[in-house]
């Protein structure tokens, strides 16, 4: 019964079931480690960067999921744009040769779209309920 609770949440477009999708994508793609000795944590959008090419245009599609499920939940025009341009920022920047790394413990796209859309979320479905 637990299973089919959670593939119709997976599935599910309800605010709630979008919010925990996108925090446990950004949580794979920022978050997903801590570098020991530096205490930063570290994600698949820093590693894929050591890809050249493929890695960056894969961690950028899977930073877009995080827009295409803003759009979905009906997003301004303008949080839209500010999130296409933190994922083509975070692209641009990834791209560059050996150094791209870098940016991406500083510049990190995929929270700063987190954020817009719990924004978002907090402002337009403030009582969530828990999917257990």
């Amino acid at each position: 019964m637990k299973n089919d609770l959670y593939d119709r949440a997976r599935l599910s477009k309800e605010p709630h079931a979008v919010r925990a999708r996108v925090e446990r994508l950004e949580h794979l793609l920022e978050r997903l480690f801590t570098v020991p000795g530096i205490d930063k944590p570290i994600g698949l959008d820093a590693l894929l960067t050591f890809i050249p090419g493929v890695g960056t245009i894969s961690g950028a599609a899977l930073g877009s999921y995080l827009v295409w499920e803003a759009r979905n939940l009906g997003l301004s025009k303008w949080q839209m744009a500010r999130m296409n341009l933190n994922t083509l920022l975070d692209m641009g920047l990834g791209a560059i040769p050996v150094i791209g790394v870098i940016p991406d413990f500083f510049f990190r796209s995929n929270s700063r779209n987190l954020r817009i859309i719990r924004h978002h979320l907090d402002k337009h479905h403030p009582a969530q309920p828990d999917i257990g």
